[in-house]
């Protein structure tokens, strides 16, 4: 069991980590599993993504670099995010831009390569339209340069596409009978939430409801 964030042994009162009496793993927490002492931090955060323990001056950079790899072996991820995921492991913010200044020598974070592959992915297999995408990698610390940069890859076209496709799956789960009007604002309304712009989306439903034979005029907004 690693210490928490203070490097302080759990309150053997807490009935979800309390040990039966006459339990043999005594021995083993005296070995360091669970009863670390504060200064014994190297070991824990070599064994364990948790917090750094006190006393550990922000941990090293190694440690910051092993607790980075682990977080890379999940998903990719932006040199923010790792930042902010140190931060709240603990480590000081100069050990954590050693790790990540070598991580970045070595080509294992990439925030250029990070945006192109997040576009690709949230666009082909979530639907994401470009306004949605961009906020996207806002959040997550991407550079407007290098989001710019990758949102390239998406052209008009392509946004028509994948937004003629999440029409055509929304309308065979609406009702037959419902109205043309809330038929209309249904969909725009599912495409904007999306991340679609409203010209494309209005744009996109008149042309689905016109190879269904829905009638009547369906005005764009100006975008």
């Amino acid at each position: 069991m690693a210490p928490d964030a203070r490097g302080a042994r759990p309150d053997a009162s807490d009935p979800q980590r309390a040990r039966p009496a006459g339990s043999r793993r005594g021995p083993r927490d005296a070995r360091g599993r669970s009863g670390l002492p504060s200064t014994d931090s190297g070991r824990s955060e070599s064994r364990s993504a948790g917090p750094v323990a006190a006393g550990s001056e922000g941990g090293t950079v190694e440690q910051a670099k092993e607790a980075c790899l682990r977080l890379l072996a999940v998903r990719a991820r932006s040199r923010a995010e790792l930042a902010q995921r140190l931060a709240a492991k603990g480590y000081s913010p100069e050990v954590s831009e050693g790790a990540l200044d070598r991580l970045t020598e070595v080509g294992l974070i990439d925030d250029a390569a990070f945006a192109e592959q997040w576009v690709h992915s949230r666009h082909a297999f979530s639907g994401k339209g470009k306004q949605a995408l961009a906020q996207e990698l806002r959040r997550k610390g991407v550079a407007p340069s290098e989001a710019a940069s990758a949102l390239e890859a998406i052209t008009a076209d392509d946004e028509e596409a994948r937004a003629g496709e999440l029409v055509r799956r929304k309308l065979r789960s609406l009702p037959r009978d419902l109205d043309r009007d809330k038929t209309i604002r249904r969909l725009v309304g599912m495409l904007a939430r999306r991340g679609y712009s409203q010209a494309t989306a209005y744009r996109v439903v008149k042309a689905e409801l016109a190879d269904r034979g829905v009638e009547g005029d369906l005005d764009e907004p100006i975008d």
